[in-house]
């Protein structure tokens, strides 16, 4: 009997046939009370290239060159600072595979408890009672068409939710390539009743609109978002758009709206390099633009980034792309930076063939509610909201006053002419 495995590798299936030595039982007469546990453990590789192969699928950087530097630095603890930003970058991904074998059951463990606040921490002289911590902490994927949030999504569900490759959400490959996300929709990626976050999948932005994107961007962080939120452009048809608005009005106002506490900028880091080789700087200033916008600062923390679409890359073009990116966006190449490849759709879960995207990815979501809670605000007691309304009382009979003021002058200047 052949058993075959389908090993993600290269963007393509790469179909593994372990070899395996079955041992005969002494006893025939007990092999039908042979139990699954017994047949496994007489079960032995005989071939550990298949394994090697497995590995190598994820652990693509070993195949870049100063690799050889990087695994001596192993040895010793040099100096991070006189590093090149290559081999800042190696070790950093070394980190990765070596942590998310473990780390990533104590992560999903975390994150299945979590509730919001749990993260918080006492500063300023302030209790826990007296901050404005919402019941839910709101993280939002925003980023340009095809980055590949709803993607990311998917890949939530199927590490956190544990729900294998159900799509929640609807992404624009296979025959819909031209499917854009239309509302914003709120996802309980952990697919509990007592989850303390939700992930907000938003509508991709335009390359050649980054004004328009800034702009909407901003109203979100200000304003809020809520599930079923309608996002419409300049270039949606009257029809659509009619359509979409008489759809929305009914259901849309009856869902919460969040205020959003953390920021995911996805990008697409194949597209972005393959337009740099070609001489096109506008998707590198343009996600550039986006990760600088002032309405994504919280609490002077810079949003987190998480690369996709890297397989689509050879390894020296993955890690030169990276660090380009990283340098056009003024931060480190190690921090709050992750390459995560979001293509599911070929019948495997994410965390059994690539560990290291699946603890990356739950990283991203960990590090974004230790964001959230860091940025809480303390509530608004009664005396600040007495001193607001009475600071807006002055102000109003101030304007009452210097507009009396303004009528009696041009009624004394009257009076001094017709004298």
């Amino acid at each position: 009997m052949k058993i075959r495995w389908s090993v993600f590798q290269n963007s393509q299936i790469v179909e593994v046939t372990p070899k395996y030595v079955f041992r005969k039982p002494e006893n025939k007469d007990r092999m039908h009370d042979t139990t699954f546990e017994e047949m496994k453990s007489q079960v032995a590789f005989t071939d550990e290239d298949d394994c090697e192969s497995c590995r190598l699928a994820y652990c693509w950087w070993r195949t870049a060159t100063k690799f050889d530097e990087c695994a001596k630095l192993k040895l010793d603890f040099p100096d991070v600072s006189i590093l090149t930003p290559r081999l800042r970058l190696l070790r950093e991904l070394e980190r990765l595979a070596l942590i998310a074998p473990d780390g990533l059951n104590e992560l999903r463990h975390k994150l299945l408890g979590y509730r919001s606040g749990d993260f918080w921490v006492p500063v300023g002289g302030i209790n826990k009672e007296d901050m404005d911590i919402p019941p839910v902490n709101t993280i939002l994927l925003v980023g340009f068409s095809g980055s590949g949030k709803s993607s990311l999504i998917n890949l939530m569900y199927s590490i956190l939710g544990r729900s294998g490759l159900i799509p929640f959400a609807q992404t624009s490959s296979g025959s819909c390539s031209n499917y854009t996300t239309m509302y914003m929709e709120e996802h309980n990626v952990l697919r509990s009743m007592r989850n303390g976050f939700c992930v907000y999948d938003s509508r991709g932005f335009d390359y050649g609109r980054t004004r328009e994107a800034l702009e909407e961007l901003s109203s979100w962080m200000s304003e809020g978002v809520h599930h079923n939120q309608l996002c419409l452009r300049y270039r949606d048809s009257k029809m659509m758009t009619d359509d979409m608005e008489n759809d929305d009005m009914g259901s849309s106002s009856k869902f919460v709206l969040r205020r959003v506490n953390c920021v995911i900028v996805v990008a697409n880091m194949a597209e972005i390099y393959q337009a740099l080789k070609a001489g096109d700087l506008k998707p590198l200033e343009a996600i550039r633009q986006l990760f600088c916008c002032a309405a994504l600062r919280k609490s002077n923390e810079n949003p987190l980034v998480i690369l996709t679409h890297g397989d689509l890359l050879s390894t020296e073009e993955r890690i030169d792309g990276r660090l380009k990116i990283c340098e056009c966006l003024d931060i480190s190449e190690t921090n709050g930076v992750y390459d995560i490849v979001c293509l599911t759709e070929y019948g495997f879960l994410e965390e059994e063939c690539d560990p290291v995207s699946a603890y990356a990815l739950t990283e991203v979501v960990y590090r974004a509610l230790l964001i959230s809670d860091r940025g809480q605000l303390p509530k608004k007691r009664f005396y600040h909201r007495a001193l607001l309304i009475l600071l807006c009382l002055v102000r109003f009979i101030g304007v009452c006053f210097a507009f009396l003021a303004d009528v009696c002058s041009k009624l004394g200047e009257k009076e001094k002419l017709r004298i």
